[in-house]
């Protein structure tokens, strides 16, 4: 068996590898450092672009129509970088519902019911509303009066089609109310209900509603039923942001919120140049769209957003909050409603 020779290092090359192997750890330790509060960053503030403008993304949850023209009118007249926002607006996809890119981080900022913000909320991501246009919920149930459901107990045992994603509200209604009612998902079109394939249908009073008239079925022929009336006013439309997103850049929420009302003004005063390009949103995305249809939905917002000329609302009622998280808790929809303070966050005042 052989065996190696042994030999002693000097005391000063002990030393100075000891020295080298120390400072070693310390710029690795730096280096860590350095890459830690670089990622912090990178989750804190908002990438910035060669012209110095804060890159940030709005997830809509509809495809592009007049519901969302002030966000396209204030990224076509630079409304948002007149802020240093530069704004992309992420296209609808089906199939992809707005939790799932808000739980990865996919969007800045999202335009959500607050029924399902809340459910959101409750299920452990942390979202906050920043801001709520409406202050009444356009949501409707819609039946036949030729079907002689004329009474919210008259659709006990009936069918009805909801919206995939959107049955939280309808639930509710039907579980405050004990009714038997059999939910069938259905998409954007109205053909099962004009099918009689269901017995009521849901709307939006400035979409699905009017799309009913334009097919053939007249105002006097069909009974509308608002949630709003019947104690659930699920408020539509508010902005929403992580809150870190808000803890890490206030300024930037506050602009952002600031650009939409600019582009919502606007879009209502310019009601013909809205509607041109919200089409031509539209027909890029080889959607469907009709003109009268468009006009009809931007002014039923127009109705929602402001009263009398007032100013824009932004803020969220307790009271319709604490109301609604109350509902969906009975209703099983939720187990705990989420603290008032810590989902509202509001970042302007009325």
């Amino acid at each position: 068996m052989s065996t190696k020779k042994q030999f002693t290092f000097p005391k000063t090359l002990l030393f100075k590898a000891f020295a080298l192997i120390l400072w070693s750890f310390v710029l690795v330790s730096c280096k860590n450092q350095s890459v830690e509060e670089n990622e912090s960053q990178e989750q804190t503030f908002t990438v910035e672009n060669e012209n110095g403008l804060k890159q940030v993304t709005l997830l809509p949850y509809w495809v592009a129509n007049a519901q969302f023209a002030g966000y396209y009118m204030a990224v076509e007249k630079g409304f948002y970088q007149k802020y240093s926002i530069q704004l992309q607006i992420i296209p609808y996809q089906p199939f992809i519902t707005p939790n799932d890119l808000i739980k990865d981080g996919t969007v800045d900022f999202a335009v959500l019911w607050l029924v399902n913000a809340i459910e959101l909320r409750a299920s452990g991501t942390e979202i906050v509303n920043i801001a709520q246009p409406s202050t009444r919920s356009s949501l409707m149930l819609i039946t036949k009066k030729s079907s002689e459901i004329n009474t919210l107990e008259q659709m006990n045992g009936k069918k009805a089609g909801i919206w995939s994603g959107f049955d939280l509200q309808p639930k509710a209604l039907f579980n405050k109310y004990h009714l038997d009612v059999k939910i069938i998902p259905i998409g954007s079109s109205n053909n099962l209900f004009l099918m009689d394939g269901v017995d009521i249908t849901i709307a939006n009073w400035f979409d699905e509603y009017h799309s009913l008239l334009n097919n053939g079925l007249d105002s006097t022929e069909i009974n509308t039923f608002f949630f709003a009336d019947y104690g659930l006013n699920f408020l539509e439309d508010g902005i929403y942001c992580s809150a870190e997103k808000l803890a890490g850049d206030p300024e930037l929420c506050a602009d952002f919120v600031r650009a939409t009302f600019e582009g919502w003004t606007y879009a209502f005063d310019h009601p013909d140049e809205s509607i041109d390009l919200v089409v031509e949103h539209a027909q890029q995305a080889n959607l469907p769209v009709n003109r009268v249809h468009q006009k009809w939905m931007l002014d039923r917002y127009r109705d929602l957003y402001l009263k009398k000329d007032k100013p824009f609302n932004t803020s969220l009622s307790s009271q319709d909050y604490q109301s609604i998280g109350r509902i969906m808790k009975e209703s099983g929809l939720i187990r705990q409603i989420p603290p008032f303070e810590e989902f509202y966050k509001p970042v302007l005042t009325d």
